[in-house]
């Protein structure tokens, strides 16, 4: 009686174990089929535009559109590629506009967030938001004074026309972003660690070096990211500060490049420039998405 009683008490764990994993299997089917539909329509359009590039002009134009191309070309690259001064030389201007932005936005952003989490500041939450209140501005309200300001000399030099004026104009638009981003992150890490350094002799920057900086790197990848991605799309203000053609980005060639004979929309070249604009957004992003899924505090504080 006791072997069996014992034999029951250790079959019946694994019993509702199998009983739960099938009761969840279902659920589990429903929550695949959901992001398989998901993840079906977020590529839909990608996978149109890629088809679209490929078609012969004739049969980009067709209407009703036939979305799968009966023919292939190749064609509207080398158009995109010849297009002008070269697709090489925008696809630089707004690698080069991005670079700069993303430096102009962490050698801001990075401190603020560290003084406005780790420091005692009188009214610190006052000027938090005070620096968060330009995000309710529409930034199309501001194009026009920073043009007029970077018309007129600024330390000897006019900033107008040129990549590092629009970079600025880029971090302007992403800082206040930037800032509340790297505020949470510092903020997340445990006060024990800086209590830990405080005793160990380290000043505000030591710390800010040795330990905040590579536990705050998801945070600071998060916010190159979006401060690539906004100069990267960036169409506005890169018309009205750009008036030479060698100076112009990826979005007003895209802009340019559409346009056929007789007003009509070359959508063959379109979507081949656009596949091409996608490109470097998704290199970095699958370089980078390690960040997104590792846990960075995971085994600090023991």
């Amino acid at each position: 009686m006791t072997t069996l009683a014992e034999g029951t008490a250790v079959r019946r764990p694994a019993e509702y174990v199998a009983r739960a994993a099938g009761e969840s299997r279902p659920m589990g089917y429903l929550i695949g089929a959901v992001c398989v539909a998901i993840s079906a329509l977020m590529l839909a359009p990608l996978v149109l535009s890629l088809l679209a590039s490929i078609k012969p002009p004739a049969e980009a134009h067709e209407v009703p559109p036939n979305y799968l191309p009966r023919g292939i070309t190749f064609d509207n690259y080398l158009k995109v590629f010849d297009f002008q001064a070269g697709f090489a030389t925008y696809l630089g201007n707004s690698l080069l506009v991005a670079a700069l932005t993303i430096v102009l936005c962490l050698l801001l952003a990075v401190p603020a967030g560290y003084g406005l989490a780790r420091f005692r500041i009188p009214f610190k939450e006052g000027w938090f938001i005070l620096l968060l209140a330009p995000l309710m501005i529409p930034y199309q309200a501001l194009l026009t004074p920073l043009y007029l300001t970077f018309s007129q000399e600024v330390f000897g030099m006019r900033l107008a026309n040129t990549h590092l004026a629009l970079a600025v104009v880029h971090t302007i638009l992403q800082l206040p972003f930037s800032i509340y981003l790297m505020r949470n992150s510092f903020e997340s890490i445990p006060r024990e660690l800086e209590e830990a350094a405080k005793v160990d002799g380290s000043n505000s920057f030591q710390m800010l070096r040795s330990i905040f900086l590579p536990l705050v790197i998801p945070g600071i990848v998060t916010v190159a990211l979006f401060a690539f991605i906004t100069s990267w799309n960036e169409f506005l203000s890169a018309l009205i500060f750009m008036s030479k053609e060698s100076n112009f980005t990826v979005p007003i060639m895209l802009v340019s490049v559409r346009a056929g004979r007789l007003g009509a929309v070359d959508w063959g070249a379109l979507q081949a420039g656009v596949v091409l604009s996608i490109l470097p957004c998704v290199l970095i992003y699958v370089l980078l998405q390690k960040y997104y899924v590792a846990g960075f505090l995971n085994g600090a504080v023991k």
